[in-house]
């Protein structure tokens, strides 16, 4: 039976960086593909994924947790929509463009022509989060170019695409856990991992209970404020003395929420990226 899929189309003013901030937020809320244009975004999700035992659509339901929707920096405004059933893969290669950071590391689809550089990953998202576009993907790409992954254990929470897994093993780190409670991000995962012929990549789907007694040297994190602050205290667990842990998903101004929370776990704030408002942190466990 081919899924009946809701349509939101937003129009936001200004449209930059709102665009990237909302697509985000909508990722993390369910919504699996997106249609950028020149007053703003269309996002889809499936009716019965969004809706399950009911019948009657309250659109403004799905955006009750948006934090954007509410912000005074930004105008957005929609409508919504049943829709026919959409080719995902048409959608998203009319806009993927090939991505590099700080010229080591490249992230592209298959239909793209290899590039030039050390880490050349080749991602097939479909509607996963994490083609590297996003400014969080983004940031801890260049925080995995600046540590040395060498045999260290490693996990990727909310792996998304498994880009970061990806670039995590061709910077030499193993063994690799990528976990994902999205079933589409898990299936994708896998198929990336073999794509870039990695060979060790354990991908899981399931979320943080899958922790329990494991140790690992690296985590890396990329989700949400409020995921993270609920989990934090997991992954210090998991972390020897010195161990890494990555953190993106959220905005400038949730550092001093995120360092606090890390700071009761023995976790301490070591450096972080800034992009649009949105940051990735090092935390280092003490």
């Amino acid at each position: 039976m081919t899924p009946i899929y809701l349509g939101y189309t937003f129009t936001i003013e200004p449209r930059d960086p709102a665009t990237e901030i909302l697509i985000a937020e909508l990722g993390y809320a369910g919504f699996e593909s997106f249609t950028e244009n020149e007053a703003g975004v269309i996002a889809y999700i499936q009716k019965d994924e969004a809706f399950p035992n009911s019948q009657d659509v309250d659109y403004d339901s799905l955006l009750t947790d948006i934090q954007i929707m509410n912000s005074d920096e930004f105008t957005i405004t929609y409508v919504a929509e049943e829709i026919e059933q959409v080719n995902w893969n048409e959608e998203w290669e009319k806009n993927f463009e090939p991505i590099e950071v700080d010229g080591k590391c490249a992230v592209r689809a298959p239909f793209h022509d290899k590039t030039d550089v050390l880490y050349d990953i080749v991602i097939e998202p479909k509607m996963s989060f994490g083609t590297g576009h996003h400014e969080t993907t983004h940031m801890m790409i260049k925080h995995l170019l600046k540590l040395d992954l060498k045999d260290k254990k490693t996990l990727d929470m909310g792996c998304g695409t498994g880009v970061l897994a990806i670039l995590a093993e061709m910077r030499e780190a193993k063994p690799i856990d990528a976990i994902d409670i999205d079933n589409w991000c898990y299936l994708n995962s896998i198929e990336n991992a073999e794509r870039n012929n990695c060979k060790h990549i354990d991908v899981y789907e399931g979320d943080v209970k899958l922790l329990e007694d494991k140790n690992y040297d690296v985590i890396i994190a990329n989700i949400n404020r409020n995921i993270l602050l609920q989990d934090i205290p997991a992954y210090a667990k998991c972390l020897p003395e010195d161990g890494i842990l990555l953190l993106s998903g959220f905005y400038t101004e949730d550092i001093p929420l995120i360092s606090e929370k890390c700071n009761e776990h023995g976790l301490y704030f070591v450096s972080n990226y800034e992009r649009n408002n949105w940051v990735a942190c090092k935390f280092e466990r003490r």
